[in-house]
Formats: C-alpha cells, sequence, structure tokens
C-alpha cells in the first residue's frame, strides 16, 4: 500500500438493538481518509487513475434529491428494531417466497425493513418520493453521489443483493417485492456491474474528473481482495462482525441450513455467486472488553491477557448484543456470559471472548459445507483480527482445517482496488491477481476429531440456553 487513511466516527445507540450512524459525518470522513491515505503516499487527485468503492452493505441513507442532505441518522446493519416486522411476515408465511427471490432470510439485518422503517416513520419521505425528489441507497450509492456531487445515483449488483429487494435471477428490482416493502422504485439507485466504468467524481470534490470503475460491498470485496474466483474458494473476515463466504460459480446456490445465496460480483455483464454466513458481533466483543468492561486498554492487548491462561476456564462467551446471525437468525437473542466462578478472571472472560469468535464461525463453516457438498479445504482468513495468533489457532482447531492470513489484512479495500484496476487496465486479468496473493502466516489445527466435537457440542447447547431472550 503507498498511503493508507482511517477516520473513527461515533456509533449511534437511541435504543436498545438501535444501530445509527450520522450519514454526514460517514462522507466528512471518507473524504479526509482519503486526504490522509494520498498525503502518506506524497500523492494528490492528479495521480488517481481510478476509485474503488467498498462499504457496509445493509446500513441505508435516505436523502433529499435538490438538498444532497440526509432526512435522518443512517440505519446499520446491526440495527434490530425491524424485528418483530419480520417476525410478522414470517408468521405471515413470507420468507419461502422471499428467499426464493432473493438468496436471503427475512431479518432487520437487510435493507428492505429499515427503509420501510423509515419511510413510515417519517410521512415527509414518502412525499419527497412522490415529488421524485427522494434518494435511497446503501453507503456507497451515498459515497458516489457525493463523490459525483449529485450526477451518480448507482450501486453495484452485490450491494443490491443486499437489499431483499433485488431478484437474484435477473438481477433487478422486483416488483413485487418492492410491493411488499412498500419502496418506491423511482428512489432507488440504478444497478451497475462491479468492475467497470461506472461513474465519475466532480472535479468540485475531487480537483479533477476521476472514473469510479469498481463497486462491492464490503464483504464481496475482500472475497474478491482474497482471489477466491473458483467455485469451493472460502474466505473469512474478521472485522466487527465476522463473515464467510464461498465462491460458488456462475450460478446461485440455494441453502438448506439459513445462510445466503448472495451475488459476489458481476463484471462485463457476466455475474458470480456466494454462499454467505454472517456473525453480528466479531471483533467488536473486543471493543466491548475494552470500551464497557474496559479490562483492556487497547483491542490488541486483548491476546496477551488470554495467553496468561491456558483456556477459558469453563467460561463461554455468546456475543449476541444484536442477535444471532446465522445458522439460527435469532434477532430477540441477547449476549451472555456463562460459566462463570469464584476464580473466573479477566484472562478467562478475554480467552473465552477469543473462542466466541472463532466458536461462531466454525457454525457457519458446518452450515456451509453441508449446502455446498464440499469440504473446506482451507480458509483463507483477513480483517485486523486474524492478526491475533490465539484466535487463529483456536479456529484452526474448531474448523479441522489449516487457516492461510492474508499477508495484507485489509483485503476488502484491495478487492476494490482489484475491481478498478481491472477496470482501467492496471492488472490484465484476475489470473495475475491469483499470482500476486501471498499468506502471511499459516495455522494447522492441532485438536482431535472427539476434542472438536465436544467443545462445539457444548457451545451450541449454550447457545440455546440464551435464544429468544428478549422476545
Amino acid at each position: 500500500m503507498a498511503g493508507v487513511g482511517q477516520s473513527e466516527f461515533e456509533q449511534i445507540f437511541p435504543k436498545p438493538g438501535w444501530v445509527e450512524h450520522d450519514a454526514t459525518v460517514i462522507w466528512e470522513t471518507q473524504l479526509n481518509s482519503v486526504t490522509d491515505a494520498l498525503q502518506g503516499a506524497s500523492a494528490g487527485w492528479s495521480d488517481i487513475a481510478a476509485i474503488g468503492i467498498t462499504n457496509q452493505r445493509e446500513t441505508v441513507v435516505l436523502w433529499n434529491r435538490d438538498t444532497g442532505e440526509p432526512l435522518t441518522n443512517a440505519i446499520v446493519w446491526q440495527d434490530r428494531r425491524t424485528a418483530d416486522y419480520c417476525h410478522g411476515l414470517k408468521e405471515d408465511g413470507k420468507e419461502a417466497w422471499v428467499q426464493k427471490k432473493t438468496g436471503l432470510l427475512l431479518d432487520p439485518y437487510f435493507s428492505a425493513t429499515k427503509i420501510k422503517w423509515i419511510l413510515d416513520d417519517m410521512p415527509e419521505a414518502r412525499k419527497l418520493a412522490e415529488a421524485d425528489a427522494l434518494a435511497i441507497g446503501t453507503i456507497d450509492s451515498w459515497l458516489i453521489w457525493n463523490l459525483s456531487a449529485g450526477a451518480a445515483h448507482i450501486t453495484d449488483v452485490s450491494n443490491a443483493s443486499r437489499t431483499l429487494l433485488m431478484n437474484l435471477e435477473t438481477l433487478d428490482w422486483d416488483e413485487e417485492l418492492l410491493e411488499l416493502f412498500e419502496v418506491p422504485r423511482s428512489a432507488l439507485p440504478e444497478i451497475v456491474d462491479s468492475s467497470g466504468t461506472l461513474a465519475e467524481t466532480a472535479s468540485s470534490v475531487t480537483e479533477r474528473s476521476i472514473p469510479i470503475t469498481g463497486i462491492a460491498g464490503d464483504q464481496q470485496a475482500a472475497l474478491f481482495g482474497q482471489v477466491c474466483f473458483e467455485p469451493g474458494m472460502v474466505k473469512n473476515t474478521y472485522g466487527t462482525g465476522c463473515f464467510l463466504l464461498m465462491n460458488v460459480g456462475d450460478k446461485p446456490a440455494p441453502s438448506e441450513n439459513r445462510l445466503l445465496s448472495t451475488v459476489a460480483w458481476r463484471i462485463g455483464g457476466v455475474a458470480e455467486y456466494a454462499l454467505e454466513g454472517s456473525v453480528f458481533i466479531g471483533g467488536a466483543l473486543i471493543q466491548w472488553l475494552r470500551d464497557e468492561l474496559q479490562i483492556i486498554d487497547s483491542a490488541p492487548e486483548v491476546e496477551a491477557l488470554a495467553a496468561e491462561v491456558e483456556d477459558a476456564g469453563g467460561v463461554t462467551i455468546i456475543p449476541a448484543f444484536s442477535g444471532l446471525g446465522a445458522p439460527y437468525w435469532d434477532p430477540y437473542a441477547r449476549g451472555a456470559i456463562l460459566g462463570l466462578t469464584r476464580g473466573s478472571s479477566r484472562a478467562h472472560i478475554a480467552r473465552a471472548a477469543l473462542e466466541g469468535i472463532a466458536f461462531q464461525v466454525a457454525d457457519l463453516a458446518e452450515a456451509m459445507k453441508a449446502d455446498s457438498g464440499r469440504e473446506i479445504e482451507a480458509l483463507q482468513a483477513d480483517g485486523g483480527a486474524s492478526a491475533n495468533q490465539i484466535l487463529m489457532q483456536t479456529q484452526a482447531d474448531l474448523l479441522g482445517t489449516p487457516i492461510r492470513c492474508s499477508q495484507i489484512a485489509e483485503t476488502t479495500a484491495l478487492g476494490a482496488a482489484f475491481l478498478a484496476g481491472l477496470a482501467v487496465g492496471y492488472w490484465e486479468s484476475k489470473e495475475a491477481l491469483s499470482s500476486s496473493w501471498t499468506e502471511s502466516a499459516r495455522y494447522e489445527p492441532q485438536s482431535s476429531a472427539s476434542e472438536r466435537t465436544e467443545k462445539l457440542d457444548r457451545w451450541r447447547l449454550n447457545v440455546g440456553r440464551i435464544k429468544g431472550y428478549s422476545k
């Protein structure tokens, strides 16, 4: 990497289970991060050949087309406020129908129910829609709108596939889904490829017009950055959440184990697909140890603290702060620390936190193997927590599978760069990208099959204890 820029911004929690971001701050921090990256690389806007964008996928923004101002805070992918609405649709027998169309399940995680909530909560939003003055988009759309000074309202297929509004077969907005969720089509962005000449920045924003040639949701971008181009290749990103994706080729793979079937990317009009399992709280659990429990001062300290003990001492942490994702899909589950004794220490809690992340990923892997009919030969890991050696070894032991860590941990950004660079000829082909991938570390499983089964059985027993807790 020539230069890096990163900016934290406030997480807003108006009510239990609600998570919001200030969309204006997101735009400002992203622009500041680009400026910092350019300065770090001793470069300017004139040195940029193309821009790639990757983003939180299900987070939604509604804004006024005329003023460019957001109507309210963005509702974040972790937000659970529409759980009861989703439950009602399930009770009405809608989930199988929705899953067949979208490859997704009815859960507050996805964008459509968030959009409907804002439209119902803010009557002025529907009035703007009637006047063709409303814009709706995920974060990629919001950033591109601002980069282009309002000239482009687009999203790529990977992001659109996460909204509950796009048909997985036609790769277009589905009229029946739009009717179900009462979302006006006129307010939605145009769906485009993930790589190609997709939009241009405004010179008033970036000093000169620069082509935007890569767009992908964060996890699809990471799959691309991990060069998982062949069916059966699997990656997991250890970020705020954890996201396990398997390339399944040129046709969607329906799931019988409550995983998601999603678009990986579309290049030159040709789409490839993936199976995905999502863990809502991964690295965010370590942030919780730092910010709320205050048993560490910085996230990297968790490894040294966990290393003070050989195991978690019978302690289990289930980090269902925002409900449980795949394969449980329980928005009413809540987090718990189980198995505490008088001898339980900060170190045991730290170790249990790392194990809690790895156990959740193991659940996803078991479901993915069953859906795909494939063994996972190796798991390619990325994200900030992939640098944690205890976590990676625990993961290898629970999966019985080697873990290969990417030399570049930020493969989400790398994937966006790959998609953008392919479009302008910086890289000639996906084969050229594959040859550039290298691993920084490898972890071989050290546990026996019986040890693995015993640990997973105990974990799943404990998960059963917190399901439906807040219902």
